[in-house]
């Protein structure tokens, strides 16, 4: 078993420090007081015991905190109060050199929260490192500076989480949908050079990378672009290449029909259009942005948004190389062909591609194909959006989400018409509603005061965050407010008209709503009887920011958070505040959100249907999922899947695997296996459990992972059951 320590590093757990801590302390009393060594061996024992129970490796606090119980649970009060007391001590000695100890773990790479704290950062590299030191350093000003104690406290204690503190104390957004159509057609400005209107579909391409890589250096979330804005320039390109080719044949004086030269330029088109998009996959898959990772990018691929039908068939042409690229996947180093984690892709599913007789229905087929091994695209129903996602003005809108699930509320600008592309969301504070439940003792009507005091921390926390982002001057992010990403603001001018009026959204995020109605309950939220009690909570979180927003003219949003890291956070603070309740408390992590719990044996389309109507209830965002075995020769029920998500949910994927083992060639799944209380990635093929030498992908927060987890989600991979 191991042992997490205060900066972060994983040691061998050794049991002969409780019992050399529990005899100091016993040193200290008077000899009536004293414990016999029979009983401080039993303690030991005890809190050995405890900790393997947990399935999971525990930190120095936690193990502290059960030698305090079982010191008193055998009536040695004193030797307790000499033990407490001596950890106080301790602590106040600590404090004064938490963060450097941090930042040396990191600077060392053994660290093993922050070296599984993001699937998508590799730890070891400069860049990463230099991201978490600086965090680390931001995390203490916001503590001891930005915030109030008791949001401090309650994001320690797992009440609340306020996400991302590591980049608070610097004026940045979490995520957008950048404007790539201005900027291309009006031309941008990076680093001081001005970019003009591009001439050709590749230019357009790589001012496309070069834009996302920048965005990404200046907000901390995920940002959103749209194949769309592409489209245009495969037109600049064809009459480009048409008049090259009518050059070239009179050069030579050669005589061709109107179809040849039609036929020839097709095909100069194409190998353009195949240039371009492997310039976008593999300059996003190769960049490394400011904070250590891949920039955090959404391609949308939506036919409808096309202006006319010869910009959709472009589109189409777009469209159709972008899943075959990825399908075909990118080469690791040893020249194997893997799955990539970005770009994200999304595919809306629409009239003109939903049946056979479609005309674009060969894209869905193609989507289907690339779904079965490489986990994307995921998929927006169209119908559903446009019936749900309804303006002031009564219209429906499709739209895609920035990163991986953060929607945009419907908005209106002062001209009466519909935006969406260059706005963006303030940041995101969570609540655990396990906490709420627990803390109530199951009491129903102390669970509804509990809950509006939970939520007013929230609120309070969520004003902090915008508090912090206004008076922000363009200067601070010239890409983003300059030069056309989110806006086009004069030089000195602040950001804060953006920020009122519903222009950008601020984010209610939610975790555990499973865990929550079934200690209330007693049941899953699947059950009849409990949805109802499942569905009030997700309402009074819905009541709870349109209050907000009504008061304070911000755009206060419900948002299914994707705990990442924080699920396993959130479960050990449980933990820590109730001990170990079956069914509740007894996993490193809690739910995502709405979600069915991963061990919940139902059938894919009724778990789509069923968290449809919580998706509904999530505006800020939320995504569904199937957890899928390998569907590559099963195309008809991948496709029989996105015609269900098309009618019934707005936002959805398939999970399926996509693995490779360095050692052995190992191309099946790389399963999960416990070594000495610690589970570990291991093939099957050969045994391989070097992380460095396999690659694997997983899906789980709505993006790609592939750079490892911690301990508590590597059990939720772990313990996903198949719904198909």
């Amino acid at each position: 078993m191991k042992i997490i320590k205060r900066n972060g590093s994983e040691t061998v757990f050794d049991i002969t420090k409780i019992i050399v801590a529990i005899s100091k302390a016993n040193e200290t009393v008077g000899e009536a007081e004293r414990m016999t060594p029979m009983q401080i061996q039993r303690i030991a024992d005890s809190v050995v015991l405890a900790c393997e129970k947990l399935g999971r490796s525990p930190s120095v606090e936690e193990v502290q905190d059960m030698v305090e119980k079982q010191i008193m649970a055998h009536g040695a009060f004193e030797v307790a109060k000499s033990y407490i007391t001596y950890r106080y001590t301790r602590t106040l000695v600590r404090q004064s050199n938490t963060t450097d100890d941090k930042i040396l773990s990191l600077i060392e790479c053994n660290n093993e929260e922050a070296k599984q704290e993001n699937s998508n950062k590799n730890p070891v590299v400069n860049s990463t490192q230099r991201d978490y030191m600086a965090g680390e350093v931001s995390k203490d000003i916001t503590n001891r500076i930005l915030l109030p104690k008791e949001i401090v406290d309650a994001h320690n204690e797992g009440i609340i989480h306020f996400h991302d503190a590591d980049y608070f104390a610097q004026h940045m957004h979490n995520c957008d949908l950048v404007n790539l159509e201005d900027m291309l057609q009006n031309g941008t400005v990076i680093t001081g050079t001005l970019i003009e209107r591009p001439h050709s579909f590749s230019t357009a391409c790589n001012i496309a990378t070069q834009i996302i890589a920048q965005v990404a250096s200046n907000q901390y979330g995920g940002q959103s672009i749209s194949l769309t804005h592409l489209a245009p320039f495969v037109q600049v390109s064809r009459e480009k290449l048409r008049k090259a080719v009518e050059e070239e044949l009179a050069e030579i004086g050669a005589q061709v029909t109107e179809e040849k030269i039609n036929e020839m330029t097709e095909r100069r088109l194409r190998e353009e259009i195949k240039r371009g998009v492997q310039t976008i996959q593999y300059q996003v898959v190769t960049l490394l942005t400011t904070n250590g990772q891949a920039p955090f990018v959404t391609v949308f691929m939506y036919l409808n948004e096309a202006k006319n039908e010869q910009e959709k068939k472009d589109l189409a042409l777009i469209i159709e190389e972008v899943l075959a690229q990825r399908y075909q996947g990118v080469k690791n180093e040893q020249g194997v062909w893997v799955t990539p984690a970005f770009p994200k892709l999304i595919y809306v599913l629409e009239e003109d591609n939903i049946t056979e007789d479609a005309p674009y229905w060969y894209l869905t087929e193609l989507a289907a194909k690339c779904t079965a091994k490489r986990m994307v695209p995921d998929y927006i129903s169209e119908k559903k959006m446009l019936e749900l996602k309804v303006d002031k003005n009564g219209e429906g809108h499709c739209y895609t989400c920035m990163g991986c699930r953060s929607f945009l509320t419907p908005y209106v600008d002062e001209n009466g018409q519909a935006k969406y592309y260059g706005r963006f969301n303030q940041g995101v504070v969570t609540i655990s509603l396990p906490d709420v439940a627990l803390s109530s003792g199951g009491n129903m009507e102390k669970f509804w005061k509990i809950f509006d005091e939970r939520l007013e921390l929230c609120h309070q926390a969520l004003l902090c965050r915008h508090e912090r982002l206004k008076g922000t001057l363009s200067d601070a992010a010239p890409i983003l407010w300059q030069y056309g990403a989110c806006a086009r603001l004069k030089k000195g001018e602040t950001i804060d008209k953006l920020l009122f009026g519903g222009y950008s959204t601020i984010s209610l995020g939610y975790a555990g709503l499973y865990e929550c109605v079934k200690y209330m309950t007693g049941k899953s939220h699947t059950d009849p009887a409990a949805t109802p009690f499942a569905l009030d909570v997700m309402q009074h979180m819905n009541d709870a920011c349109a209050k907000w927003k009504k008061q304070h003219n911000i755009d206060f949003s419900l948002y299914g958070t994707p705990l990442e890291s924080t699920t396993y956070k959130f479960a050990k603070c449980l933990q820590k505040r109730f001990g170990v309740i079956e069914g509740i408390t007894d996993k490193g992590y809690i739910t995502n959100s709405y979600h069915v719990h991963v061990t919940e044996e139902i059938d894919a389309f009724k778990k789509l249907e069923f968290e449809a109507q919580f998706q509904h209830l999530s505006p800020g965002g939320a995504i569904s999922y199937v957890e899928v075995p390998n569907m590559q020769n099963n195309l008809p029920a991948v496709l029989a899947l996105m015609k269900f998500i098309y009618e019934n949910i707005i936002y959805a994927e398939l999970n399926t695997k996509s693995d490779y083992c360095q050692e052995c060639g190992w191309d099946g799944e790389i399963g999960i296996r416990e070594v000495d209380g610690k589970l570990v990635w291991t093939c099957p093929q050969c045994g391989n459990q070097n992380q460095d030498k396999m690659n694997v992908a997983r899906r789980t927060c709505g993006y790609i992972g592939t750079q490892y987890w911690n301990q508590g989600r590597t059990q939720e991979i772990k313990e996903r059951v198949l719904h198909l």
